[in-house]
């Protein structure tokens, strides 16, 4: 089938890599355009980009993926299907309406739950068990439309946004192909979302990151591992913002009736922090204009002791 690809971020590469790899023709690569980035701020395209330029693929960066411009050239590829997976842009219907078969999305959750632009990050945060990929019919309306094909993953114990990512990020490239099948056979059903089960995932705001040491330790911990690696957890120590990355739940810490968020150990082993329901154990920690380092690492060179409190 003739493809028309769009996607920007990373999470986009691995569908892009597959449909590369496969038989089918991508007629252009449709990505965001190019922007400037990191510290010196030298412009750089996305990493959906880079990975078309290296197979030699036409690529297209609209500012507007819905101007007239942008329809024209569109109509001109003559695509079968359109493949958007983490593009950035929010869609017209005569855009939607140009690929002869018909647009499909590769989403990072069970839909109807987490539609919106942070769906694995919220499934963290929120204590979901389990996740998976969806891959659906796209409608005007954002991740809402009918779903082609669906498989679900464990979210293990240890698994961070970061990490979540990277397996769902593989499990969409195997599961497009899987649809794109399906498609090109003609033996794929429309299954309608049921709207009484919809759980939006909205994009995460900076303060998504501050955490609130009055909750229980299991609630802050999946706050910690959801909002990586933006904003990232973070509380204020001697008026300046402590990042923290890693950290195992305690439930109970012997001898200890302390406040939330006070420090009821630092010594060379150990960094342990009062919650409102039981204790976190800090095991990488960040404190501003610092360096990333270890529990044990941070107490070396910091003097944080017994009875600081975290806010």
């Amino acid at each position: 089938m003739k493809i028309v690809f769009f996607g920007s971020a990373h999470f986009a590469v691995a569908a892009l890599e597959a449909l590369i790899k496969s038989s089918h023709e991508l007629v252009c690569v449709v990505t965001q355009p190019d922007k400037k980035k990191g510290r010196h701020l030298h412009v750089a395209g996305t990493d959906v980009k880079s990975t078309a330029v290296a197979a030699g693929l036409k690529t297209f960066q609209p500012e507007d993926i819905k101007s007239k411009e942008s329809v024209n050239f569109l109509r001109k590829l003559e695509a079968e299907l359109f493949v958007i997976v983490a593009y950035g842009q929010v869609f017209s219907q005569e855009v939607l309406d140009i690929p002869k078969i018909m647009p499909v999305n590769i989403h990072a959750s069970l839909l109807p739950r987490y539609r919106g632009a942070a769906p694995i990050n919220w499934a963290i945060i929120n204590a979901e068990k389990k996740t998976g990929i969806s891959i659906i019919y796209v409608s005007l309306k954002v991740d809402s439309g009918p779903v082609i094909l669906q498989k679900e993953i464990k979210i293990e114990e240890n698994d961070s946004a970061i990490s979540l990512e990277e397996k769902l990020r593989d499990l969409g490239a195997e599961l497009l192909m899987e649809a794109l099948r399906m498609i090109g056979s003609r033996s794929y059903r429309l299954l309608e979302q049921d709207e009484d089960k919809v759980i939006l995932a909205p994009k995460l705001k900076k303060e998504d990151g501050l955490i609130d040491w009055s909750g229980s330790a299991a609630d802050i911990h999946n706050q910690i591992r959801g909002v990586l690696p933006w904003p990232g957890a973070f509380t204020c120590y001697r008026g300046k913002i402590l990042k923290i990355f890693q950290a195992d739940v305690l439930p109970i810490f012997p001898n200890h009736k302390p406040a939330a968020g006070e420090v009821v150990r630092a010594d060379k082993h150990e960094i342990i922090v009062a919650c409102g329901r039981g204790f976190l154990n800090l095991k990488e920690l960040q404190l501003e204009a610092g360096k990333r380092m270890s529990g044990q690492n941070f107490i070396i060179g910091h003097k944080l002791k017994v009875g600081d409190i975290l806010e």
